[in-house]
């Protein structure tokens, strides 16, 4: 079969030919019709992820949509390497193998997925999240950060703020769902005080952070509380993405004088039995309502040339 495959962490994908994959026990043969290029896609190919292997060669992608054996058609992911989902054929985990509703398309769950994913399983199984809360997005303005604001507000969040920095996609959340905008590229000492005043005025209960790096430092400082104060409401902060930096300084005291928790959402944090809900939670919302969401879809054979794409908004969506 044609696919996309990963020779070494330091180069690109390069289309060519790979062996077939065959299901074993527990497993599902896939015809793919579409697959996204997220973020964990790259970083699991340039060996950045904590899921990377070293084992090469493998074929780039995590989930993807298509046809089964009997023509049903379904989302899936999570294949057994060295076999992804950037190919003809791919290998779907039956608990991970959902119907798709006619609602939809075949594109947009390949590109939506995984972005949706990302808010909403930290919004359900890692922050217990309740209608009447109210949710920060940090980094509110690239592809998973625009779902997250409006699945957020779906979910009945009686707040949402959205924190980025493109001023354009900041200004299109406000009809998105977004009841406040903070620019990040404020100067420190503005930042920090816009965002302390949002907390004082009317609480955050949880943080979606896709950044990390210096936007959570600045975050974090505009909670700490100065004086000897009671905690007055508990905040859940869900770190998702590394964007802006991998690691971060974290006083002491941030921890010591607020109600704060630290959590992480992802594979490995959230439990195989958590993650299939979510999706199918997921999908039941976009097909009643679809997502304002931007998809280009690119043949697979270009992906060498496409892979090093910047993201503008838009997720890339390949096809065989």
């Amino acid at each position: 079969m044609k696919a996309a495959v990963i020779h070494s962490y330091d180069a690109p994908p390069r289309y060519g030919s790979f062996e077939d994959p065959v299901a074993r026990e527990g497993e599902r043969a896939v015809t793919i019709t579409a697959a996204g290029l997220h973020p964990i896609v790259k970083s699991l190919a340039n060996g950045s992820h904590y899921g990377s292997t070293g084992e090469f060669p493998f074929v780039a992608g995590v989930d993807g949509v298509g046809k089964l054996e009997d023509g049903s058609r379904v989302y899936f992911g999570v294949s057994r390497g060295p076999f992804g989902t950037f190919a003809e054929r791919g290998l779907a985990a039956n608990w991970l193998c959902l119907p798709l509703p006619d609602a939809v398309d075949d594109v947009t769950a390949a590109g939506i997925a995984n972005p949706g994913m990302s808010s909403l399983l930290a919004l359900t199984a890692r922050a217990k999240f309740v209608a009447g809360e109210s949710v920060l997005v940090l980094g509110a303005t690239g592809v998973a950060g625009q779902l997250a604001v409006q699945i957020a507000k779906r979910m009945g969040a009686r707040r949402v703020i959205a924190a980025g920095r493109n001023p354009e996609v900041l200004e299109k959340l406000k009809g998105m769902g977004a009841d406040a905008v903070i620019s990040l590229e404020q100067e420190h000492g503005a930042l920090v005080a816009e965002v302390r005043r949002e907390w004082a005025a009317d609480g955050v209960d949880v943080v979606l952070d896709y950044l990390w790096g210096k936007p959570a430092e600045m975050v974090l400082e505009a909670i700490a509380q100065k004086g000897l104060r009671t905690a007055t409401s508990r905040m859940r902060y869900v770190q998702i993405g590394e964007s802006a930096g991998r690691t971060i300084a974290l006083p002491a005291a941030t921890l010591r004088s607020t109600a704060l928790e630290m959590l992480g959402s992802g594979f490995g944090s959230a439990s195989l039995d958590q993650i299939k809900p979510a999706l199918e939670e997921f999908f039941k919302l976009a097909a009643i309502e679809p997502f304002q969401f931007e998809t280009k879809v690119v043949p697979l054979r270009e992906v060498e040339s496409l892979w090093g794409a910047k993201e503008q908004g838009v997720r890339l969506v390949f096809q065989p």
